[in-house]
């Protein structure tokens, strides 16, 4: 143990540092109460034994001191004193020491002490371990407990936090969001077909070629199942349409082969909706109206994006509500790569 002995007389400082280091421990001395406070910053002992009556500050002083200190609740005090009063050993305790011995010190009486002071210094490691190996613990579950554990995306408990947000910034900072749900393409034939560690895998590959192609502030959650939902931040229904195509695309570039599927791969369908300063709708109504528009996207072939509502383009004000953007990607009631996938 690093043990540090405070005592202005050089007679029971010696000796008291002669003992210490017989017994098998490292030693720092202190000539007074100042002194001693330096050296416990400096060092950070195990075991601090000090005089009761010091210059600068006493005995109790420093325990008390030590004790309001972040760590000084594991430092072992023992408190020297040359009287036995029960009065003093009272108040030698109440100011934070764990034991106190009586001058002139005895090896015997400082080697139980020590032994006792061990055995208290290891359950602090001990319990210091412990808490230590629980905080990483809870922070793992609490990481667990929102992340998705076979895609690694957000879950479900964070996009419900993450929802009940996005009504207060529309209203109170003029916020828009886009909003898309999308569904990879008979996926249950899939699994069917190739069984369920190969589903697993395909979303796998799936949520995070969609996590891939997210922008810098687009937030990607697993929704259920074989479905995801992307928030879209600043977005026009235009611009959050293009997006979201693009991460269509991808996936299907990913040439992941799907018998049950008509193109042969992998596809997946997605319906987008706003929620923008100008609406009287609920975040919860456009989640359900992106719900929709991805029921009509899967009705109209599926590998596909549908929005349902007006669409007009950030970029191009003058464009009548419910044209189609002009990038063939985002058409509305046609498919963007082949329009006969079942």
């Amino acid at each position: 143990m690093k043990i540090l002995v405070a005592d202005d007389d050089p007679t029971s400082r010696l000796i008291a540092r002669k003992t210490v280091e017989s017994l098998g421990h490292d030693c720092d001395t202190a000539i007074d109460g100042n002194d001693a406070w330096g050296a416990y910053r400096r060092g950070q002992p195990d075991v601090v034994i000090t005089d009761w009556m010091m210059p600068g500050q006493t005995g109790l002083q420093l325990c008390e001191k030590i004790r309001a200190e972040p760590d000084g609740g594991h430092v072992y005090l023992i408190l020297v004193t040359s009287h036995d009063g029960h009065a003093q050993i009272v108040a030698g305790m109440s100011a934070g020491a764990d034991d106190y011995l009586l001058k002139p010190l005895s090896r015997q009486a400082l080697e139980a002490r020590l032994i006792a002071a061990a055995r208290i210094s290891s359950l602090h490691r001990q319990l210091a371990c412990q808490r230590t190996q629980m905080e990483g613990l809870n922070e793992e579950l609490s990481k667990l407990a929102r992340r998705d554990p076979l895609t690694g995306l957000w879950n479900r408990r964070v996009l419900q936090e993450d929802l009940a947000l996005l009504d207060d910034r529309v209203v109170r900072y003029g916020q828009r969001f886009c909003l898309a749900v999308l569904d990879i393409d008979h996926f249950k034939s899939y699994n069917d077909s190739y069984g369920h560690q190969a589903g697993d895998a395909v979303l796998c590959a799936v949520s995070g070629e969609l996590d891939r192609q997210a922008r810098a502030g687009d937030t990607l959650y697993r929704y259920g199942g074989e479905e995801f939902l992307c928030v879209l931040p600043e977005q026009t229904l235009a611009m959050g349409i293009g997006a979201i195509q693009r991460m269509r695309a991808s996936v299907q570039l990913l040439n992941i082969g799907h018998s049950a599927n008509s193109l042969g791969v992998v596809t997946v369908s997605a319906g987008v909706a706003l929620l923008g300063p100008d609406e009287t709708r609920s975040v919860v109504e456009v989640v359900k109206e992106a719900d929709d528009a991805l029921y009509k996207a899967k009705q109209l072939g599926r590998n596909r994006v549908e929005a349902i509502g007006p669409i007009t383009s950030a970029s191009d004000p003058g464009r009548a509500p419910g044209r189609s953007p002009a990038w063939p990607s985002a058409t509305r009631g046609v498919s963007a790569t082949n329009g006969g996938n079942e």
